[in-house]
């Protein structure tokens, strides 16, 4: 019994397990081997076994795609009995011919892709009965030529799409006829140059891509009849001027792209009269200046791209016409030194603004005062030394700061003190100075270390003994000497056989010194009065008893003097207490109980010459000593070497 039933069995599971497989009344498969035809008259059919387009086809197929085939030509037979069929696609194969005749059994046809083929060339007519064409793709082919006839008729075509190609030429009348012809990509050929009237006929086009090209100049009407064109993509050609009014007559566009090409300058009002303009982009082109009257209103500009130029400022009024613009993005020019004051007076709902890698050495206080709406600024890879405390003033949104990679020593203590949305805040490779400006700026570091996202390498370039130390582990008593009284040392013709040994202390009332000897001139001493900040936590009393200062010398020869305001270079520091000024040259000092000791000795050329005669007269007497003794021992090892040979001959 169970052998009767095992054979219907497997052939019921065989013919379940096969979904996509139908059968005609006479019970052969009408879906196509290598196809799938689950999807309601549609046929899809992949795989190197596809040669030719199937001639069993379900009777009521509109679709018919073939990809990734080795289908090579189609004939004239090769659509034959698809009457109903209206898309028709074969892409990623080895197509290479089209038989003139071969769309001319399916003229219900609305949509042809013949992407990424190998096609070279085509009948100049074989598109011409499909007069009801909406959609044709030749792109990604190899195709050097295309007939002036070869869209003929085709006067419902609305998307045609000949990028990726190899075209150098098109004659000035391919595109006529085509009036309802919406979308036209001619990116990623050869073209060199258009001619003025070869867009003429399409006044209903809305994309027109013609980036990637070799095209170097374009004609002054070559846009006339494109009045509701919205997107135009003229990037990386090798287009070196532009007619002042070419783009007048574009008063619908929103997308501009202009971006690698050869342009050293923009003519006057080019950007007039483009008042929908959303995005543009003027990046990677050679720009050596922009003139005053460029932009017209464009109150709808969301993005602008102004980067990798040769500017070295650019006019003050650039931007002002933008007032919706939400990114600027002007970075990488490396001769940008400066920026007008009023560069961004009228952007109020800028949210990103980035300046990286820029040249700038100073930005005026009130630069970004106006962009009440940002929330990132970026401004590493400067040449900025200094940033005014106002510089991010009123700036309530700002979220992200970078200010890395740039030369700046110090920063106000409060210049982030009106940004109380900031969360990052980048400070990086910059040559910090930790000295006494520093302290505010640290101090805030300290009290917002999770803001500052770099912070372990937020490092101390200057003094020396704090180099490469965090700005953040520095303490305020890592300052204290910016609140104690500075000494200046000024010398007075003091003679090389007078120079005193001075003990000066500088942390109590009084100090005794060592007798010096009878000096033959004099000394003065200089002691300001206190130097301390306003937020100093140094008490009066403490101040003033740094105020005196006992030296050996007579009183009349040392005049002893307090001072409110005293010109002076930046001091140097020692022991966070003593800054000598012009004096007398130190070679050694040290700290013993509350004493600041420093060993004076005279500077002398003629004894500094003598001193370094000498050590060069020991260094040359040195190495001739070296080299003597390498050759005794040389000769010593050969005089050996022939004893050896004497006593073994014997």
């Amino acid at each position: 019994m169970d052998s009767y039933f095992r054979g219907p069995l497997w052939i019921i599971l065989i013919l379940f397990m096969l979904p996509h497989c139908s059968y005609s009344s006479e019970g052969r498969p009408v879906c196509p081997l290598d196809c799938d035809c689950s999807y309601k008259n549609v046929v899809l059919c992949t795989g190197d076994m596809v040669t030719d387009i199937p001639k069993e086809m379900p009777p009521l197929t509109y679709q018919l795609y073939l990809d990734d085939t080795n289908m090579n030509v189609i004939n004239d037979q090769s659509l034959e009995n698809l009457e109903l069929m209206q898309r028709f696609g074969l892409t990623q194969s080895q197509l290479h011919t089209i038989r003139p005749l071969a769309f001319h059994v399916a003229p219900k046809l609305r949509f042809i892709k013949l992407s990424s083929n190998n096609l070279t060339t085509l009948p100049p007519l074989v598109f011409s009965p499909l007069t009801i064409l909406e959609q044709l793709f030749l792109d990604g082919n190899q195709l050097e030529t295309i007939s002036p006839e070869i869209f003929n008729r085709l006067v419902q075509l609305q998307v045609l799409d000949l990028g990726r190609n190899k075209l150098m030429n098109l004659a000035p009348d391919v595109f006529n006829g085509l009036t309802e012809l919406t979308y036209l990509n001619l990116a990623r050929n050869r073209l060199k140059r258009l001619s003025p009237t070869i867009f003429h006929s399409l006044s209903n086009l809305l994309y027109l891509y013609m980036y990637n090209n070799k095209l170097e100049a374009l004609e002054s009407e070559l846009f006339d009849a494109l009045i509701n064109l919205q997107v135009l993509l003229i990037d990386h050609n090798q287009i070196a001027r532009l007619p002042r009014l070419l783009f007048h007559p574009l008063t619908n566009l929103t997308n501009l792209t202009l971006s690698s090409n050869q342009l050293q300058g923009v003519p006057q009002e080019t950007f007039y009269n483009m008042p929908k303009l959303i995005k543009l982009t003027l990046y990677n082109n050679p720009l050596l200046s922009l003139p005053h009257q460029l932009m017209g209103h464009m109150p709808e500009m969301k993005e602008l791209y102004l980067y990798y130029t040769n500017l070295t400022t650019v006019p003050g009024n650039l931007f002002s016409n933008m007032s919706g613009l939400l990114m600027l993005h002007f970075h990488l020019n490396a001769h940008l030194r400066e920026l007008p004051a009023d560069l961004f007076c009228c952007l109020p709902h800028l949210e990103k603004l980035s300046l990286k890698f820029n040249n700038l050495h100073y930005l005026h206080p009130q630069l970004f005062s106006k962009l009440t709406s940002l929330n990132m600024l970026v401004l590493s890879d400067n040449s900025l030394q200094n940033l005014n405390e106002n510089i991010f003033q009123g700036l309530k949104k700002l979220q992200t700061i970078d200010l890395k990679n740039n030369y700046l020593k110090t920063l106000p203590g409060d210049i982030f003190l009106s940004n109380a949305a900031l969360g990052t805040l980048n400070m990086s490779g910059n040559p910090w100075d930790c000295m006494c400006s520093i302290r505010g700026i640290a101090r805030w570091i300290r009290s917002n270390a999770r803001v500052v996202i770099d912070k372990d390498k937020v490092t101390c370039r200057s003094p020396w003994n704090k180099l490469f130390h965090t700005v953040e582990s520095l303490r305020d008593q890592d300052f204290r000497f910016c609140d104690d009284t500075i000494v200046f040392f000024r010398k007075k013709n003091l003679s090389a056989s007078a120079q005193p040994f001075h003990a000066i202390s500088t942390s109590g009332t009084a100090s005794t010194t060592t007798p010096p000897a009878t000096p033959s001139s004099t000394s003065e001493v200089i002691i300001p009065s206190s130097t301390k900040p306003a937020n100093s936590t140094t008490s009066d009393a403490a101040t003033s008893s740094l105020h005196t200062v006992t030296t050996a010398l007579p009183k009349e020869e040392l005049p002893l003097s307090t001072e409110t305001h005293v010109s002076y270079q930046p001091p140097q520091v020692f022991y966070d207490r003593l800054v000598i000024e012009q004096g007398p040259e130190y070679v050694h000092h040290n700290h013993h109980g509350g004493w600041v000791l420093v060993w004076f000795l005279p500077s002398d050329t003629a004894w500094a010459g003598f001193l370094m005669f000498c050590h060069i007269l020991l260094a040359t007497t040195g190495l001739f000593l070296i080299l003597a003794a390498m050759y005794a021992l040389y000769r010593l090892d050969k005089t050996m070497d022939k004893l050896k040979a004497e006593c073994a001959r014997k």
